[in-house]
């Protein structure tokens, strides 16, 4: 009884309107009785004593679908537009992280086809785990010892290389360091330094210099001038 003197009330104030507010309406009447097991009975009533045979345009039918739509259709329209955004940030985020890889594939190719162009880069490595016959009739290695990467000698000596590194990667040097008297290297084992050693090492992998102190690049490149190898060297660039 309690529902039916409401849904009066609410056909008092609210039908009266014209057609145009009945959609208005039905989406009242569908909130109020929806908490109910009685929708589907009141609408019914209500189509046949509002409208009857002279409202043809909005039967029993016509009620039954709108409610319908207001059970069903507008809750799934908000949850169909809930997938779509979370669809979308889904979209964004796999775009932007096959950008991030692409771009990250992109540094590493530059990388790989332009190998770093710094002399210095190219001419220095550590020297700790370096086997000398694997740079036999490849390259001229410059062996520099020290105690400690703070010796004084051992800086002025890469200064020294670090300027004139040019000169001496035409002449195919390669300096190995090594500053860890702790840790006996293939290098230490084989060459046995003594704190500071500088150690000139040829092609064939014969011992041609050691010393003690810095040298100069000058220096080094007209020991390395006098190898019968580089000789030929010259002589063939020359040739060709």
């Amino acid at each position: 009884m309690r529902l039916m003197r409401r849904a009066r009330v609410l056909q008092g104030h609210v039908f009266f309107a014209p057609r145009a507010g009945l959609p208005i309406a039905i989406t009242a009447m569908g909130h109020i009785f929806i908490a109910t097991g009685e929708l589907m009975k009141h609408l019914f009533v209500f189509g046949k004593t509002r409208f009857g045979p002279a409202e043809p345009l909005l039967g029993s039918a016509g009620i039954l679908g709108l409610a319908a739509l207001l059970a069903m259709g507008l809750p799934s329209a908000g949850v169909a537009q809930q997938a779509a955004a979370v669809a979308a940030d889904d979209s964004a985020s796999v775009a932007e992280e096959t950008g991030s890889q692409g771009a990250r594939d992109a540094e590493t190719m530059a990388e790989v086809a332009d190998p770093p162009t710094d002399p210095l880069v190219q001419l220095v490595r550590p020297g700790a785990s370096v086997e000398l016959d694997d740079l036999m009739w490849l390259h001229r290695p410059i062996v520099v010892f020290a105690d400690s990467p703070a010796d004084p000698r051992f800086h002025e000596q890469m200064e020294r290389l670090a300027d004139g590194a040019e000169a001496l990667l035409e002449r195919d040097v390669i300096v190995l360091t090594d500053t860890d008297p702790g840790v006996t290297s293939a290098l230490r084992k084989k060459l046995r330094p003594r704190g500071f050693m500088l150690v000139l090492i040829g092609k064939d992998g014969g011992v041609k210099l050691r010393k003690p102190q810095p040298w100069t690049v000058r220096e080094l490149s007209r020991t390395i001038d006098k190898f019968p190898s580089r000789l030929r060297e010259v002589e063939e660039r020359r040739g060709s």
